[in-house]
């Protein structure tokens, strides 16, 4: 029972740490925006985008390709400790508990790509975008959730963390099923021995991170040039590292997120936002159907999505929704799993690589989908009483 409670205690401290990151992102959001707007605005670009003296991996030759194919390697990585965390002792460990927020975040992706695809409908170039809105971004809607205090019960906020950390679940198989162009079969076949090798040392009980980190940063050199997208290796590496509690309550996963967590929140996060969330507000039209179905999707699918699934499952029997939540607070909270940010911006630069001027008018999508989201739940939730109403 005390290792229950002390794991249940560093859970929630993990949860509230993202808050912190949530409005740095945003800061740093706000901050490529302008530059992107302003006179540095080439200047800016080219930062970013200006080839290398000399890059210790050709493949990358830029700090765009370092930050977008390196660095989030580190952010998945984190991604993929918390997933397994959730699923061996958090909110995904008892199948009881998580069948809502499963129903709610699978319902939560499948709604928003319809509706992009009914926007896109008509320009099939478009169609490869379909994942874009189906993301939802955990730092930024933790973010707003902190700027409301107390008002939202403890409980949906842990729901909106729990469907957002099934969400990253389904962004990672999309990209790694969908968003690979083609393989190179004998870095494929090394990345699959390096992925062996460290579950070898997981089963045979080795507890020492230094053996996994050194196999993890060969697995993401072999991802990286097999054509699957190098951040899948992150989570790869993540899946293989121990879980299990030692007698002090403490086990390497828990060691290497603790350790790691600050750094993918405080740094890469912003770093990715700075680097890829500048767009010139002239470079697009938001109601081309490109932008226009990103934004809707994330507005109106996710909050459909999400919602029908709480009140359906709820109506059906076949789960309760999260204690002392009323309507408002479900809907606020259905709302704000419709910012996307940086998931969505990940997904959307896989998805039109090859056409620059298609992933800045998703960028303009993006942007404006997460904002009205985050606009629109925060609103709800002000008005929501701080009593559930029924």
């Amino acid at each position: 029972m005390a290792g229950n409670q002390g794991t249940g205690g560093l859970l929630s401290k993990l949860a509230a740490s993202e808050a912190a990151p949530g409005l740095v992102l945003m800061a740093c959001a706000a901050a490529a925006l302008a530059l992107a707007n302003s006179p540095l605005a080439h200047t800016w670009h080219d930062l970013f985008l200006h080839a290398l003296p000399w890059s210790p991996v050709p493949r990358l030759v830029n700090l765009h390709e370092w930050i977008n194919d390196g660095l989030m390697a580190v952010f998945f990585l984190v991604v993929g400790l918390e997933i397994k965390r959730e699923f061996v002792m958090g909110a995904l460990a008892d199948a009881a508990r998580r069948r809502l927020p499963v129903i709610a975040a699978v319902a939560g992706m499948a709604v928003p790509a319809l509706v992009y695809l009914g926007v896109t409908n008509a320009n099939p170039e478009l169609h490869g975008g379909w994942a874009i809105p189906a993301a939802t971004d955990i730092a930024f809607a933790l973010g707003v959730l902190a700027l409301l205090g107390s008002r939202v019960p403890p409980s949906v906020r842990l729901f909106l963390l729990t469907v957002a950390v099934v969400d990253d679940i389904g962004a990672i198989a999309v990209i790694a099923l969908f968003y690979t162009a083609s393989l190179e079969l004998g870095w494929l076949a090394l990345a699959i021995a390096l992925f062996a090798a460290m579950a070898a040392l997981n089963r045979f009980g080795v507890r020492a991170l230094p053996p996994y980190l050194l196999l993890a940063a060969a697995l993401w050199f072999a991802v990286l040039h097999s054509g699957i997208h190098a951040t899948v290796a992150g989570v790869l590496a993540a899946f293989t590292i121990p879980v299990a509690l030692d007698r002090h309550g403490n086990s390497p996963l828990l060691r290497l997120e603790h350790a790691l967590v600050g750094l993918s929140g405080f740094v890469i996060v912003p770093l990715f936002g700075l680097a890829n969330a500048g767009v010139e507000f002239g470079s697009g039209d938001l109601l081309a159907p490109l932008p226009l179905g990103i934004a809707l999707g994330l507005f109106a699918g996710k909050q459909i999505g999400v919602l029908l699934a709480v009140l359906g499952c709820e109506r059906l029997g076949i789960a309760s929704r999260p204690a002392g939540a009323g309507i408002l607070h479900l809907w606020g909270m259905a709302l704000l799993c419709g910012i996307g940010f940086t998931m969505s911006l990940f997904i959307g630069g896989l998805a039109f690589a090859s056409a620059p001027h298609l992933v800045e008018e998703a960028k303009l999508g993006v942007l404006g989908g997460s904002l009205i989201s985050a606009l629109a739940g925060a609103a709800l939730l002000l008005l929501a009483p701080r009593a559930p109403a029924d």
